[in-house]
């Protein structure tokens, strides 16, 4: 039982219980409470996360994407210059997998190709003669997987002497999926490796000028102030624009990326550095200091981790927003360059209105870009939560 309450106004120092303890008033936790009490941050973390399915299905999406460019070479069923000059333009073939009511397994019909002289147009029909099955860990086009070593091991392939084109051919014959495919290892990494140098620069110099303020606060507030009022896209192109024309794909890549993170650093910045000027007047900070911890470190082990579920946030959002700016950059002419393949510049060859009317499977590009940033936000929903402490 409980020891009795003193009575009012009696002196706390002079009060002493004389209830006897009794082991069996310990209130004794179950698993689940102690499975919850003893668990690590981390843990708690993933249980929160969890429970929002929508976050944790993005998360799972997102991984299998980047898993995938791990191994697009494999993936995809043509190499990305391969070219079908006899299939120009040439539509989707849908996958069946019956024939006159018999189970035949996915295949695709052949195709026949007449040249429309009125609308000067390739137009295509399935010729339901011709059964073409599709080949699974199969033999077909040479690719040097990573620069490293030569295969012709493919996840699907045409038949032998057929044609898979899934989503379609370019003005080159050059097959849509595929191109996609290795599309997705530029246009995902960018955004990797840009919001990776942008956090360098909004953390670092964001909390400095939180921490110590003074001029060099004033001096970021003004850089910053002047960065945010140029408009984004005249300013990418203007530093997209004096890249030389001689630098290699991979010097252009870089420089993109670079290009990016410079301009992403702003809005962590000056986030930081709201967050650092309230909590550096904490009584812990004090207490850091009081014991000789340096400014760096108290900013990095204390200061940084009571706000890392903003910075996850910041980052989920920031991600999407470099792809998209790759994107644009690389539609306007003025990112990335042949023969380095991204989204935005398979996105090239649907700039004409006439074009997209005639071949509208030239948008398909587009589509991995919005599933891509719809799952990094709502995968940043979920780290959100799960990351607060007061949720």
């Amino acid at each position: 039982m409980n020891s009795p309450l003193p009575p009012p106004g009696a002196p706390l120092q002079h009060y002493v219980s004389t209830a006897p303890f009794d082991p069996k008033s310990v209130e004794v936790m179950t698993k689940e409470q102690e499975r919850v009490y003893q668990a690590s941050q981390l843990r708690l973390m993933w249980w929160k996360f969890r429970r929002h399915r929508l976050a944790l299905a993005s998360g799972v999406f997102l991984l299998a994407l980047y898993l995938m460019i791990l191994i697009c070479e494999f993936l995809a069923p043509y190499n990305l210059h391969t070219r079908n000059m006899d299939f120009i333009h040439a539509p989707p073939q849908p996958v069946h997998l019956f024939h006159d009511g018999q189970f035949v397994g996915p295949f695709v019909y052949g195709r026949q190709m007449t040249l429309n002289m009125d609308k000067l147009k390739r137009e295509y029909s399935d010729d339901r003669n011709m059964i073409q099955p599709i080949r699974f860990f199969c033999r077909g086009d040479k690719y040097r997987f990573w620069g490293l070593f030569e295969s012709d091991l493919h996840l699907v392939c045409p038949a032998k002497g057929g044609e898979l084109f899934l989503l379609g051919t370019d003005r080159l014959g050059r097959d849509v999926l595929s191109r996609i495919i290795y599309g997705a290892r530029i246009s995902l990494t960018i955004g990797l490796v840009g919001i990776t140098f942008s956090f360098l620069l909004g953390i670092v110099i964001g909390g400095l000028a939180g921490y110590h303020g003074g001029v060099f606060d004033l001096i970021v507030q003004r850089v910053i102030e002047v960065l945010q009022s140029i408009p984004s896209i005249p300013l990418w192109m203007a530093l997209a624009a004096i890249m030389p024309i001689t630098w290699s794909p991979i010097l252009i890549y870089f420089g993109i990326t670079v290009i990016l993170g410079l301009l992403d650093w702003t809005g962590l910045a000056r986030a930081v550095r709201s967050k650092l000027l309230a909590l550096r007047e904490e009584d812990y900070v004090l207490a850091a200091q009081l014991m000789g911890a340096r400014g760096s470190r108290i900013i990095r082990r204390h200061l940084i981790p009571g706000f890392m579920s903003h910075l996850i946030a910041t980052a989920t959002i920031s991600i999407p927003g470099m792809i998209l700016g790759e994107t644009a950059l690389s539609f306007l002419g003025l990112g990335l360059r042949a023969p380095i393949t991204s989204w935005g510049i398979l996105l090239t060859e649907a700039r004409s209105v006439s074009v997209i009317a005639f071949y509208p499977w030239l948008l398909f590009p587009m589509i991995p870009v919005i599933l891509v940033i719809l799952a990094f936000n709502f995968l940043g929903d979920g780290l959100r939560d799960a990351a607060d402490p007061y949720r």
